[in-house]
């Protein structure tokens, strides 16, 4: 299985305009807080950047930001919002080493299968320089799954994902629970962490 299944691709594809389109907030008091880990005009790398929202306000904010995402559609969704060329690389893909100061993962490594999120997190952390930092988000379950449009989920617990973390290497690991929604308008458990790289 790779980390954008048939279902995934399926419905990002034919749902890109409406995805990247639909009244979502950026999520400020996150981003903020991220941010606040990193020196003014920071690379940031993103993942799974959608619509480029988050991008963008990262971008007014005078980060150096090179925003990502596994989606050809979604991808070309965030250029006409952004202005500029948006990668389409998938997690399994990342092959830079010790490029970003900080990287962005808000909703997207959810999608990973569980046997291959340890090693899409590694790779992540060779993405980063020393004592680089990381913010990614999950929705809480106990079991991977499907939702109603047929995108595969991790659901992991927060006790698992601690463990996934720690297992590959990350430090100052904090994961913060709260409640909120998703494009399904289902009430949603989310898991938010907050990684680091260590400095040596």
């Amino acid at each position: 299985m790779t980390t954008i299944d048939d279902g995934n691709a399926r419905f990002y594809r034919d749902n890109a305009a409406a995805y990247a389109g639909r009244a979502r907030r950026t999520p400020a008091a996150r981003l903020e807080k991220f941010l606040a880990r990193l020196k003014p005009g920071a690379f940031v790398l993103e993942l799974g950047c959608g619509g480029g929202q988050d991008s963008a306000y990262m971008l007014a904010r005078g980060f150096d930001v090179t925003p990502t995402d596994g989606s050809p559609e979604l991808a070309m969704e965030a250029e006409r919002l952004l202005g500029r060329p948006v990668e389409v690389v998938r997690f399994e893909e990342l092959c830079w080493r010790e490029r970003f100061d900080g990287i962005w993962a808000e909703a997207c490594l959810l999608h990973v299968p569980r046997t291959e999120l340890p090693g899409v997190l590694a790779r992540i952390l060779v993405a980063l320089k020393a004592g680089g930092v990381l913010h990614a988000s999950f929705k809480a379950g106990e079991m991977e799954g499907r939702d109603g449009f047929g995108r595969y989920y991790n659901y992991p617990s927060r006790d698992w994902l601690l463990r996934r973390f720690e297992e590959t290497g990350w430090t100052a690991i904090d994961i913060e629970e709260t409640d909120g929604g998703g494009y399904d308008g289902k009430p949603t458990r989310w898991l938010h962490v907050a990684a680091s790289k260590p400095d040596n």
